[in-house]
């Protein structure tokens, strides 16, 4: 991205004639986000990777050199940008710029939090690394909420002299999302000596404030936290709103909250100018069936709003939070030339896509060419483990009935403890099938502390041995799920050899499996590949009977300690209200 400094004079000269533009697009009909408007037969100039001319009549800035696109009185936007998501996961950044591109998204915002729970600081320049020279823009922040909690939490971080030579990357903007809220509220010092680090830059700070409201929520925004993604509901908008928050409401694989705020938004008559968009993260099917921010802006002119105002919350509103208005954000003289061409406002799926001036997207397929990056070697191994038998997951008990305490699965996300009662077999306690009382274990993967945790989990409801799985927020402990130890150790043994996955295992055979290679996170493969694993995984599972349709988010979010109730770690089970471990047997 140039330094609009070092660009001003070319970009002067171009406006004034003096000097000819790379490229002009002329006959556009120009969402402008500035005025609310569609302006027609609009002419763009361009200059290297920013625009120099918008108007009528950009006859004065072509010469023979001059490349000039007829739009043939198409609407033109700026690019699109999801300005909260996860992209340490499923694939790399350069397979997910390929997907995202399509969709017209040309900025992503990256809260890379679970490599760095893996990893520490040496993994997010790693991360870094992946997200440079592609033709997408990546900006990354540093995770702000690890650990969730100290007392329970095997996850790394990064030190308060690490987070202040992060943030001297250009890439890097502030802090991403704090969601341990609490650590706020009470005042935790490395989090208040982070937040008064970042402020002192003049960096953001992204919020996660679920649950938070009245003087929690004052105390959270008083802090220098002015975002939040987690609202779900118009009245949780509009109190952050009333605050000065700045609200992204989410739409993506996880939560998708837009039909419940978009028509009080405009019943209310809100103002519209601290809304935007994100995804939060978006699964490979989800990207490939429903879309990226493009999907948002269907889906909210759907529920009224108007294609302009969409269009504004997609693009300008972004820029505007992330102070970075002048470069990005609209259609201008002196903002970079990320622009979108569509055939119609109803599709929203761009024709063309430039990014700083340069074609990347065309009738709907990727026309550029993204390098290969080289991966360390070291970033692949961080499955330390020893090989798995039987005995790993067994729980011991001479009596003739026991009572578990189980974790009672509402959602795939959502716990609460639950009990059951079991027989033990010749001293071993085990799974009940017609119970739907599953064992699940849980292993310390990238410490090597050979930590480990056995307990019960109940309603999953699947007929299968074992869902293995060495992702999960944001611990990234190794999870096994199974209805007998012989396959869990399979499935276990099956992620140490991939060094990192999901894996479904019945009586022996591997029935799916999806690598993740990076970091035990992320797969090296194809968007293509990991997109046909994905949902190999998601059928074998759901096909057998599982009660929940995404059966991934369950690993995914068991070891999460900002959710009640209950969680299991490799430290063992914890009630997460009352701070403690809870034991496998009453």
């Amino acid at each position: 991205m140039s330094n609009l400094s070092h660009s001003i004079s070319s970009l002067n000269s171009v406006a004034m004639g003096d000097k000819n533009a790379d490229l002009v697009l002329k006959n556009c009909n120009l969402l402008s986000v500035y005025t609310r408007e569609i302006i027609p037969k609009t002419q763009i100039a361009i200059i290297n990777d920013r625009i120099a001319y918008v108007g009528p009549d950009a006859s004065h800035t072509i010469n023979s050199k001059t490349v000039v696109i007829d739009i043939k009185d198409k609407y033109v936007s700026p690019g699109f940008a999801d300005p909260h998501l996860h992209i340490d996961q499923f694939v790399l950044p350069s397979e997910f710029a390929k997907k995202s591109l399509l969709c017209g998204v040309t900025s992503l915002f990256s809260d890379p939090i679970d490599i760095v729970s893996v990893a520490g600081y040496k993994g997010f320049l790693e991360f870094l690394k992946l997200g440079e020279d592609l033709p997408i823009r990546i900006f990354q922040v540093v995770p702000g909420g690890l650990p969730v909690d100290a007392k329970f939490s095997n996850c790394k971080t990064l030190s308060l002299s690490q987070e202040k030579s992060a943030i001297k990357h250009p890439h890097v903007l502030g802090m991403g999302e704090v969601f341990s809220w609490t650590k706020v509220t009470l005042r935790e010092p490395k989090t208040m000596k982070s937040l008064s680090s970042m402020l002192e830059c003049d960096c953001i700070i992204n919020g996660h404030t679920a649950g938070a409201s009245e003087k929690k929520l004052n105390a959270y925004v008083s802090s220098g936290i002015l975002s939040c993604h987690e609202p779900i509901n118009f009245d949780q908008v509009l109190e952050r709103l009333r605050l000065g928050m700045w609200i992204m409401i989410r739409e993506g694989s996880i939560r998708r909250d837009l039909k419940e705020i978009i028509p009080r938004v405009l019943s209310h008559g809100t103002y519209l100018n601290r809304l935007m968009f994100c995804s939060d993260g978006l699964d490979p099917l989800d990207i490939t069936n429903f879309g990226h921010i493009d999907h948002c802006i269907r889906e909210s002119i759907k529920l009224g709003l108007k294609p302009i105002d969409a269009v504004t919350m997609a693009s300008k509103n972004n820029f505007d939070y992330y102070n970075m208005g002048k470069d990005l954000g609209g259609i201008a003289p002196g903002k970079l030339a990320d622009i979108l061409i569509f055939d119609n406002l109803k599709s929203f799926k761009p024709n063309k896509v430039f990014v700083g001036g340069k074609l990347v997207v065309s009738n709907g397929n990727l026309v550029t060419k993204l390098k290969k990056k080289v991966i360390s070697p070291w970033i692949k191994k961080t499955v330390k483990l020893k090989k798995f038998s039987e005995n790993d997951f067994q729980i011991k008990s001479k009596k003739k009935q026991v009572l578990a305490n189980t974790i009672f699965m509402q959602t795939e996300i959502i716990t609460k403890l639950s009990s059951a009662e079991l027989s033990p077999n010749e001293g071993l306690v085990r799974a009940s099938l017609d119970s739907d009382v599953w064992k699940v274990a849980t292993f310390d993967r990238t410490q090597g502390t050979n930590k480990k945790s056995v307990g019960f989990l109940e309603n999953f409801g699947a007929d299968i041995g074992a869902f293995a799985s060495s992702w999960s927020f944001h611990e990234n402990d190794l999870i096994v799920i199974g209805s007998n130890d012989t396959d869990m150790a399979i499935a276990s043994n099956h992620i140490l050899k991939n060094q990192g996955g999901l894996v479904v295992v019945k009586s022996g055979k591997i029935l799916a499996s999806m690598p993740l290679q990076f970091g035990g996170i992320v797969s090296t493969d194809s968007f293509e590949k990991v997109s046909s694993n994905f949902e190999s995984i998601t059928n074998s599972i759901v096909d057998s009977g599982c009660k929940f349709s995404r059966p991934h988010l369950i690993p995914l979010f068991l070891p999460f300690l900002a959710l009640p109730s209950v969680r299991i770690l490799a430290g063992g089970i914890v009630d997460v209200k009352k701070r403690c471990y809870i034991p496998p047997i009453i």
